[in-house]
């Protein structure tokens, strides 16, 4: 099969040509390890939200994975024994299932490869990019330019009465499945955490366009989407033995539309280091607290 290789990340950065991302403020995670914590081998699977594209430091340019991501905080929490990282920009659940190739174009073994039956923790995140979230953000951000106070991206894929962006949702969601239970069958003792994705819009409201280049009415619609998304998730991480990590909530109010010393999502021209609608530090440190609280719970 063939796959556009079209991540967000790539999107994004064409979008904001000139845009040059200033330096960020790296923040450690604070949450102790606990007696919950698997402090086993521990693999992380996922897309460029788990690798952190353009967070300081990157370690693998093929991927724009950086070591200040949220696996990397967690396993120094945790005390992991070992772990592995092969989150990657990008990537889909047919780059964990089958393989697939980074940003450079080198070709990447499937990421399942990295769960062994003595894993004790792995933790996935992914979906977006299965959905078209670039292909979303990119059109959606060219329609507001001619109307910014409607909804023109709504329009588009509601056109006809049959929501499009709910129909990938749903089409995704045998994707996750096989996704989860081949992790299962890979470690059948690990413990598995799904995790959603973290606020791009405010939770309420109409947004800040043009610094979010989303038309106002199209906002609470994207929103949405996010949120089926993140439900999907949910559902099927409990459908398959695996638990869910909400990194939602905890994001409200720390969206792509806050500050610059507040929000977790960088908007169209990053003011800390992070790629274009993708986590900055901060995001990555609250989804690695997220995460610890839900492994303590």
């Amino acid at each position: 099969m063939t796959r556009p290789r079209l991540p967000l990340l790539r999107a994004a950065t064409r979008m904001a040509a000139l845009a040059v991302a200033t330096a960020g403020v790296l923040l450690a995670v604070a949450t102790p390890a606990s007696a919950a914590v698997p402090t086993g081998r521990y693999v992380a699977l996922g897309d460029s939200y788990t690798a952190g594209p353009l967070i300081p430091t990157q370690v693998d340019l093929n991927c724009l994975r950086s070591n200040r991501n949220y696996p990397s905080l967690v396993a120094a929490s945790a005390g992991s024994s070992s772990f592995v990282d092969v989150s990657c920009s990008g990537a889909t659940t047919d780059d964990i299932l089958y393989g697939g190739s980074g940003q450079l174009g080198v070709t990447l073994p499937p990421q399942l490869n990295a769960v062994t039956s003595n894993t004790a923790l792995v933790t996935v995140q992914i979906g977006g990019n299965d959905i078209g979230f670039s292909g979303i953000i990119s059109d959606c951000a060219q329609a507001s330019l001619s109307s910014p106070l409607g909804s023109p991206c709504k329009n588009r894929y509601t056109a006809g009465g049959v929501d499009q962006l709910q129909a990938r949702i749903v089409a995704a969601t045998p994707k996750i499945t096989a996704t989860l239970q081949a992790v299962r069958r890979a470690a059948p003792n690990a413990r598995v955490v799904v995790l959603g994705y973290p606020a791009i819009l405010p939770d309420t409201g109409y947004g800040c366009w043009p610094v979010v280049p989303i038309a106002y009415q199209d906002v609470p619609y994207l929103r949405t989407i996010e949120k089926s998304l993140n439900a999907m998730l949910a559902s099927t991480a409990s459908a398959n033995g695996a638990t869910y990590a909400d990194v939602y909530t905890p994001s409200i109010g720390r969206d792509a539309c806050k500050g610059s010393g507040t929000r977790w999502v960088e908007g169209l021209v990053p003011q800390n280091s992070a790629a274009p609608f993708h986590p900055n530090a901060r995001g990555e440190q609250g989804m690695a607290t997220a995460l610890l609280a839900t492994l303590n719970s």
